[in-house]
């Protein structure tokens, strides 16, 4: 097998590792295909376990990548959320990568540090061996042991609690934008959770609320407010983006916001609005296709289906 189709095996797994250590679409196909140029430079039959070298590359790249978009982002303009992308209904039949997949937990993982963050990811998504993972993040085989139990019990505290099953989010989303689109704004407030909270970004290119809007009452009336803002030849599209439920929000043919809508217990529990245009290319049919094509295996987990 040559190297180009050496990597091209493994490409679907290095793209999604990548995009949940950076959580930017952008960034991991840079991060992908600089490994690509790496990889192209060496004698892939000298490489024994090509899957643990692609993954140690695609990692530290990764890991470059994130702790420089960390200096960008401390002057972001509002929350700085990841950026979204369209997964299809196979991704679902995995539990463990469409929980990581989603929104939600991406949120989560901006709170950890970039070595826990790569920890994370590689052990408890992928299920990488601890001495893979330490070859990876260049870290000694104690240190990430630490690095893991630290991650993990940071995401299990701050876990996200969405429902699974895609069809009943789905209905609590359609109950959401009915309610919204039709300004019934008591349906509105019986279908979001006391406890709601929306996060909207917009990186000072779009209007967006600079700090998290709390609380069912608050966000009705912030949403309310949205709807009745004039949007030119406005269309809603319903989608599914990182395993959750979506509403793409067009104005004309340009994207004009995307929400991802977090559901549980038949409420809606977390709304993420994203408005910089800069992260609103990767919502389209055409970037999935290009990007998550083909099943790959995830070792001890089983087959993971990508297929657009």
């Amino acid at each position: 097998m040559g190297t180009a189709s050496i990597f091209d095996e493994h490409r679907s797994l290095l793209f999604t590792i990548a995009y949940e250590i950076t959580g930017t679409v952008s960034d991991a196909e840079d991060v992908v295909q600089e490994s690509f140029l790496r990889w192209s430079g060496i004698n892939a039959e000298t490489i024994q376990n090509p899957r643990a070298y692609l993954a140690k590359t695609v990692t530290r790249q990764a890991l470059n990548s994130l702790r420089a978009a960390q200096r960008r982002r401390e002057d972001y303009i509002g929350p700085w959320l990841p950026e979204p992308m369209v997964t299809s209904p196979d991704v679902a039949d995995n539990a463990v990568l469409n929980e990581s997949l989603s929104f939600a937990m991406l949120v989560v993982l901006e709170t950890l540090s970039p070595d826990e963050r790569a920890v994370f990811v590689l052990r408890e998504v992928f299920d990488f061996p601890y001495l893979e993972i330490a070859e990876a993040t260049d870290k000694s085989l104690p240190a990430v042991r630490q690095l893991a139990s630290r991650a993990k019990a940071h995401v299990r505290a701050r876990q996200p609690r969405f429902e699974v099953n895609a069809q009943r989010q789905r209905v609590v989303a359609d109950r959401f934008l009915t309610a919204l689109l039709g300004g019934d704004m008591q349906s509105l407030m019986d279908v979001l959770a006391p406890g709601a909270v929306l996060l909207s970004d917009g990186g000072g290119k779009a209007t967006a609320a600079r700090k998290p809007v709390i609380g069912a009452d608050n966000i009705a009336r912030f949403l309310a407010g949205i709807a009745r803002t004039p949007v030119l030849d406005m269309r809603v599209e319903p989608s599914t983006l990182n395993g959750m439920p979506a509403l793409i929000v067009y104005s004309a043919d340009r994207i004009d916001l995307v929400a991802l809508i977090e559901a549980s217990n038949e409420r809606v529990t977390g709304i993420y609005l994203v408005r910089n245009p800069d992260k609103l290319g990767a919502t389209t049919k055409n970037k999935t296709l290009r990007t998550l094509s083909g099943p790959f295996t995830i070792s001890g987990r089983g087959p993971v289906q990508t297929r657009a």
